[in-house]
């Protein structure tokens, strides 16, 4: 059956209780996790409507592109008052220019709160001295950075990190540290290095002594979280006092709201049906063309999503194909007609979308 909740573990009572960000009040602990390419508006506003999603975080920004008023950066930094709370994620090497780009978000009202890539380990944003190569710095100069920022600004600022660069060199713990003392109001630890990109397991061991490494700061953890089940291993083996999803909330926009009522109710409530996903897929189109202001450009953008979907809901081939070529929105309600109002097809279950593959790069850091 479809909405069974087969073997769900006893919620965190802890959780219960609200987690404050600074001065941001989210209604959850679980957090919409920023995806290159993936958490835009038109994601970002529909997550919100399903409900249970504590703060949502824009794609990574260049903090210099912000200040030099890039066309394609601004159509990153669009929004909308219903999903606020929001946090804008800026990246760079240069502390002034990050923390320039910070009060430009603040004094236009863009941003509730700042988020410093620390992360992302494409070759692109390393090669700026920004992303995961800032973990390599120990002496001074990452910490000065992002005083800069918090300095710089009168809303929260968080920082995303993975555990190190390479398993030799696990410097989170020194860094949420000393970020603490500067005044940062929360950290999301990623739990791989960047030489692991998104192979291998997360490292929940490497998590918790982040979390260790704390007075009261606030540390959630991110990685592989797909399940219920999954959410609760992370809770369990970090003691992470939240949760920060990515690819599993583009596998299951309604995770948020099962993680929150699984929390408060202690019963996740229904997942999403066949017809309800198609439902999201059409709203979600709809919204890039919205959000893009150019049926020709919000299907172009659609077309990276496009065989996610497919897989997920097992279209056949040749709708994959049409879908991926997308140019029209006439186009899109043709070639799905046939199937958006049918059953779900035999053996259909919603653990298929679980299993649909959400593109990351992949083989060789050093090719990426």
């Amino acid at each position: 059956m479809t909405n069974r909740n087969d073997d769900i573990p006893p919620p965190p009572i802890a959780y219960r209780m609200p987690l404050s960000v600074g001065a941001l009040r989210p209604i959850s602990r679980f957090n919409l996790s920023p995806l290159a390419g993936y958490t835009n508006l038109p994601f970002r506003l529909s997550i919100r409507e399903i409900g249970g999603v504590g703060l949502c975080t824009t794609d990574l920004v260049n903090a210099r592109a912000i200040l030099q008023g890039i066309k394609k950066t601004m159509e990153l930094l669009a929004s909308d008052p219903a999903e606020r709370p929001l946090i804008v994620q800026i990246f760079g090497g240069d502390a002034d220019e990050l923390a320039g780009a910070a009060r430009w978000l603040v004094e236009r009202d863009l941003a509730d709160g700042i988020d410093i890539n620390m992360g992302c380990p494409v070759r692109k944003v390393v090669k700026t001295g920004g992303g995961s190569s800032l973990l390599c710095n120990t002496e001074g100069s990452t910490v000065e950075l992002v005083r800069k920022v918090v300095e710089a600004v009168p809303v929260p600022v968080t920082v995303k990190m993975r555990l190190g660069w390479d398993d030799d060199n696990l410097t989170a713990p020194f860094f949420a540290r000393e970020f603490e003392k500067v005044g940062v109001a929360a950290v999301t630890i990623h739990g791989r290095t960047r030489e692991q990109g998104f192979s291998g397991g997360v490292n929940h061991e490497g998590i918790r002594r982040v979390v260790e490494a704390v007075d009261k700061m606030p540390v959630f953890g991110n990685g592989d979280v797909r399940t219920i089940a999954d959410a609760a291993r992370m809770i369990e083996a970090t003691g992470c006092h939240g949760v920060a999803i990515g690819r599993g909330a583009l596998a299951d926009p309604w995770i948020f709201r099962r993680l929150n009522n699984w929390v408060q109710k202690g019963e996740p409530g229904p997942r999403g049906t066949y017809s309800e996903r198609f439902s999201f897929m059409r709203l979600h189109v709809r919204r890039l063309v919205e959000w893009k202001g150019s049926e020709k450009y919000g299907c172009i953008q659609f077309r990276k999503i496009a065989t996610w979907y497919t897989k997920a809901l097992r279209l056949p081939k040749y709708v994959q194909q049409r879908l991926v070529k997308l140019s029209n929105l006439n186009e899109f309600e043709e070639v799905i007609a046939p199937y958006a109002e049918a059953s779900a097809p035999a053996g259909w279950t919603e653990w298929d979308t679980h299993h649909a593959h959400v593109a990351v790069p992949a083989g060789p850091i050093s090719h990426w």
